[in-house]
């Protein structure tokens, strides 16, 4: 009969409580980084993240909340995620209400991985070494920490890698029934996510036994049921509200529409697109990192370990597929045209990366952590210095948040708590946030009726004490036209920024007395009658 130190080792060594200690450490480590980044104010730096908030916030406060308010582009799932916590006005204003989701999927995320490399290799060291790469990353903590898409995904997608490397080895209905729900979380997150679903499905059909042959049919049959529904509700989405199944990939608002014709590196151009999607890699993970991380690769694949490898690298083909040929370029510091743009996309080297060193963690366990800290150097090296993605955020957005956050204190200081305005969604919601005014108090072209009611017959609907415009936009054109009508608005504030595009505060003024009419008589200093 074995001791108790024994019985204890190997109860803290079983893959549950291996599994149960990594969730508390990595929920530990996401809090920590939280409070960090909202402490720094840096929450709502990236101008997808602000974006993000604020659709969840306007499916359940606006003129007309409802499923409307999701949109055409963005898929749902994370706005629907942070739909309890951005009813509370004090977690949207402070962008929390994101972080918070976003936090928990990052630790289901790191869970997910360690219980996969737990599987793989047998070992809760390796695991651990592996997990540790994937989660320490400075830009997994800082995306971990705001409301962004990716820390969903990796929660969907990791998942989905566990179920089936679960599957493979157990040919159990649980494993499939929790990749299919893996799968249709991540259709619902991001379209990197409609591109794992025909690879898995097809893994699933040739995976294991030659006679269960019946069995995995069924189950591949049932998986592209479940995840397939994801894509399916999505298309209905487009096609019930905007008329077009595929308006998110055609419509106004796609990432094609918005780059048109603009050229830009690795478009329409193989090598150069994954030159700049490799380049953005470099600059998440770091050389060593990914030459660590290939060598482990390199060593799966010769001990037959290829599922893992492939599925991972499915997303990173993706990614440069669609810089290739679908208006969505990656920018880096290190090539023309020197700057930052969608470098989070190159995140996606990460969990090969910790794929990698876990393989070479397993060679020899009394120096698994040594691949773990050469991968994880350049990071301990400069731990001051601002990740890739942090840097971005701070970049691109310093103008936006320059001139957010003096409308939004203009409108404190001038506008009365009951007053309404005339505005447009997008970059111009993040002042309404910042200004602490409900997105009820506001009408844009989200509102369907309410906007045809104004701008058709302003005469007899137009009533909004404000309207916040930025120069050159669809807006100010309608402004400017309600301007030689009744009512009559005029110029406020104007706020400029180097760089960027004038915000206009635009009043309402009262509306002009009729002829002969004489206005009231104020009686605001007169004593009152007896």
């Amino acid at each position: 009969m074995p001791d108790s130190k024994s019985s204890g080792r190997l109860r803290l060594s079983s893959p549950l409580v291996s599994t149960a200690i990594c969730l508390v450490v990595c929920a530990a480590v996401m809090a920590a980084h939280v409070r960090y980044v909202f402490l720094s104010g840096c929450t709502l730096w990236f101008g997808d993240a602000e974006a993000h908030l604020n659709i969840a916030r306007r499916i359940v406060d606006s003129r007309s909340p409802g499923l409307y308010q999701i949109g055409s582009v963005w898929l749902p799932l994370p706005h629907l995620l942070m739909a309890p916590l951005v009813r509370k006005d004090w977690y949207w204003q402070t962008g929390l209400a994101g972080a918070i989701p976003a936090a928990i999927c990052m630790t289901l995320a790191a869970t997910f991985l360690f219980a996969t490399l737990r599987r793989l290799f047998d070992s809760a060291v390796a695991a651990a070494a592996g997990t540790a790469v994937f989660l320490l990353n400075p830009n997994t903590l800082y995306l971990g920490s705001i409301p962004m898409t990716e820390p969903v995904f990796f929660a969907s997608s990791l998942a989905l890698l566990y179920f089936t490397v679960r599957f493979h080895a157990t040919q159990g209905w649980g494993a499939i029934l929790g990749a299919s729900l893996a799968a249709f979380c991540g259709t619902l997150t991001r379209y990197d996510g409609w591109a794992l679903l025909p690879v898995v499905a097809l893994f699933i059909l040739v995976a294991g036994p030659r006679n269960r042959f019946p069995k995995r049919l069924a189950c591949a049959i049932v998986f592209s049921i479940i995840a397939a529904a994801g894509p399916f509700l999505w298309l209905l989405h487009n096609r019930w509200f905007y008329g077009d199944p595929l308006y998110f990939y055609r419509g106004p608002y796609s990432a094609i529409a918005i780059t048109g014709a603009m050229p830009y590196p690795g478009k329409n151009n193989w090598p150069v697109a994954a030159q700049y999607f490799f380049e953005a890699g470099r600059l998440v993970a770091g050389w060593p990192g990914l030459l660590i991380g290939a060598a482990g690769l390199a060593l799966c694949l010769w001990r037959r370990a290829i599922w893992p490898v492939f599925l991972l690298l499915v997303p990173c083909a993706f990614y440069i597929s669609s810089v290739h040929g679908s208006g969505t370029p990656i920018f880096v510091p290190t090539l023309w045209p020197f700057t930052h743009y969608n470098t989070r996309f190159a995140l996606a080297f990460l969990p090969l990366v910790a794929l990698g060193v876990a393989a070479l963690a397993k060679l020899y366990r009394p120096a698994a952590a040594v691949p773990a800290l050469l991968a994880l150097a350049p990071f301990l090296i400069h731990p001051t210095q601002r990740p890739i993605t942090w840097t971005e955020s701070d970049r691109n957005s310093e103008a936006r948040r320059k001139w957010t956050y003096a409308a939004a204190d203009y409108l404190k200081a001038n506008a009365r708590p009951t007053d309404t305005f005339l505005t447009s969604f997008g970059d111009m919601t993040g002042i309404f946030r910042a200004a602490g005014i409900p997105l009820n108090r506001t009408i844009t072209t989200e509102n369907i009726i309410e906007w045809a009611e104004v701008t058709t017959h302003p005469e007899m609907f137009l009533f909004e004490d404000w309207a916040v415009v930025s120069s050159g936009e669809t807006m100010q054109t309608k402004i400017d036209r309600l301007r030689m009508r009744s009512p009559r608005y005029d110029l406020e504030q104007r706020i400029m920024v180097k760089g960027q595009p004038v915000i206009e505060l635009y009043r309402r003024q009262p509306d002009p007395l009729p002829e002969g009419a004489m206005p009231p008589q104020s009686t605001e200093n007169e004593n009152p009658v007896p």
